[in-house]
């Protein structure tokens, strides 16, 4: 009998066949696993991502303490953080 007989035959009996061949198989497997790297990755960023904003977070709240310790040190938190200048803007000079 020759190799493909059995798969004519039973096209001309109107079975259907009960899997996908290897290569279809492969070909599937392959493209659900490449979805479902793509979301672990996302998770992945996702998860850096909220740690980051939380650091973010962190490191402003030590701005704000800074801002506030400056305020009581010399009435004023502007100043220019190259040089350390400080901006008194209520002491703004009038040249008459």
């Amino acid at each position: 009998m020759a190799k493909n007989t059995s798969k004519k035959i039973k096209e001309l009996k109107g079975i259907k066949p009960e899997k996908v061949s290897k290569e279809h198989l492969d070909k599937v497997q392959s493209a659900v696993s490449d979805i479902n790297n793509a979301y672990m990755e996302l998770g992945r960023l996702s998860a850096t991502s909220h740690n980051f904003l939380h650091e973010l977070a962190g490191r402003q709240d030590k701005l704000t303490l800074l801002q506030q310790e400056l305020k009581k040190e010399y009435g004023t938190d502007d100043i220019n953080i190259q040089d350390g200048a400080i901006n008194y803007a209520d002491d703004v000079e009038v040249n008459s």
